[in-house]
């Protein structure tokens, strides 16, 4: 019955669950009485209960439709410097800290095509050679976090693309604890939820040349 709600919209209907069975419990006894002692049931009384009810539920439908609740996944990847500078456990821990889920992860070893077609829209660049290299130059960990607004949060926990200003603008922030510059810059994440959904699609459930992801940074 209260499948979707949230647990304050729960708690409500409960309760107007409970005063509707009061109501009709009451409403009954009166009129019963009234049969036997030719009394009116009052009828004030239970439209004011009804206007109450009324409500109530009017309150717990624009709960439960405001879309607060609702979830979001993005698709993180801690690249080759981030595993290699041991710096992994920490980053985990920051993403807990913050409130996300880690759905799925795993540990793979990119090859030159696969980074390629991740990256294609870079491919005319003067830097994707380079990207190439370092992307394949050691293990990622790739996973897919959870939360209210995971995408603009995970990217904001992240920090700046380049790291070196990183360091200076936000000194918190995962790249200017563990990146080095635009380039290495110790983990990626997606823009968009367009992107998100392409990037996560990409590595969790198929390889395929047709999936190619718009992402903004590296």
């Amino acid at each position: 019955m209260f499948f979707g709600l949230s647990g304050r919209c729960k708690s409500l209907s409960v309760l107007t669950s409970c005063l509707l069975t009061q109501t009709r419990l009451s409403l009954l006894h009166f009129t019963r009485a009234s049969l036997v002692h030719q009394m009116k049931p009052p009828f004030v009384g239970f439209i004011r209960i009804l206007g109450f009810l009324v409500f109530v539920s009017a309150f717990c439908c624009s709960s439960s439709t405001d879309g607060s609740t609702k979830m979001q996944k993005t698709l993180a990847i801690i690249k080759p410097d981030g595993l290699l500078g041991n710096y992994t456990d920490d980053i985990k821990r920051t993403i807990l800290e913050y409130g996300f889920n880690i759905v799925k992860e795993k540990i793979v070893q990119l090859d030159d095509a696969t980074v390629k077609r991740f990256y294609a829209e870079h491919s005319s660049k003067s830097f994707f050679s380079n990207l190439v290299k370092y992307m394949t130059s050691g293990p990622v960990l790739i996973m897919i976090l959870e939360k209210n607004n995971a995408i603009a949060d995970w990217r904001a926990l992240m920090g700046p693309t380049d790291a070196s200003n990183a360091k200076i603008t936000h000194p918190h922030s995962i790249r200017a604890k563990c990146g080095l510059d635009t380039e290495k810059n110790c983990v990626h994440g997606s823009d968009s939820p367009k992107s998100a959904q392409r990037e996560i699609l990409f590595f969790f459930k198929e390889l395929s040349a047709d999936v190619i992801t718009e992402h903004d940074e590296l």
